[in-house]
């Protein structure tokens, strides 16, 4: 069974930001389509899954970055599942450069939902699946949980456009830290990277939702929230850092 998978990325213009930077939603995205492919190779991916009316969803990520690849530059990422916490799945991820040195690490948090019920499946039936990787050592610990940050609140209106969905037909996991750093800004981004950041995924934001976000910023901290109503839907969390 194949325990961990590595792929080599050349990391492309569309991926980066107005630095040439690898943009931090392109991480996620990275690191989602990885997910995939070894859920794939493992047979516990989609085609597996949607017979039974099952599907993964990511509750909770943190990434933390050494240094950020630029437009052209060819890294490794390599992923693997660890066990499963009672109804959480675990997956790590290694980003190397060129040379083998590693740049940055993150660690991810799945369950496994009934599609209809909205409700989670049976974890033993999928950690079965799974393969044995207690032999294995994570880069990190478990994702952090988001904190708020006090201060002053800055608090803007966003519903969900075209471009924010995908086909499960809800406001994709990358685009909440699109919606961050954009609320954090040009001057900001341009002149600091998120050294590290965490996003906890709470509950999803369908097309016509009209969601109150909140940015708190502190120095080189910073944490930004999504709300319709009193119920809270996302939270992005990290840390910034001068370039």
């Amino acid at each position: 069974m194949l325990k961990t998978y590595s792929q080599e990325i050349r990391i492309a213009s569309y991926q980066t930001d107005l630095c040439a930077r690898l943009k931090p939603s392109a991480i996620l995205e990275i690191m989602q389509e990885l997910a995939g492919v070894h859920a794939d190779l493992l047979d516990v991916g989609r085609a597996r899954l949607s017979p039974m009316n099952l599907a993964w969803v990511l509750t909770r990520v943190e990434v933390r970055m050494e240094r950020y690849p630029v437009s052209g530059e060819l890294i490794t990422v390599e992923t693997f599942p660890m066990p499963n916490r009672r109804v959480f799945f675990p997956r790590y991820f290694i980003f190397r450069d060129a040379q083998g040195q590693q740049i940055g690490c993150a660690g991810s948090l799945w369950v496994v939902l009934d599609i209809t019920t909205r409700k989670m499946g049976n974890p033993a039936e999928i950690a079965a699946m799974m393969p044995d990787n207690r032999d294995l050592t994570a880069p990190m610990g478990m994702p952090a949980t988001v904190e708020d940050i006090p201060g002053d609140a800055i608090e803007a209106q966003r519903l969900p456009v075209y471009t924010d969905l995908d086909m499960n037909g809800h406001v994709n996991n990358t685009r909440y830290l699109d919606w961050c750093c954009n609320a954090l800004g040009i001057d900001v981004m341009r002149s600091h990277i998120m050294n590290s950041f965490s996003v906890n995924y709470n509950q999803e934001i369908l097309p016509g939702q009209k969601v109150r976000t909140v940015l708190h910023l502190a120095g080189e901290r910073f944490s930004f929230s999504g709300f319709e109503g009193d119920v809270r839907h996302f939270d992005v969390g990290g840390s910034l850092t001068v370039e």
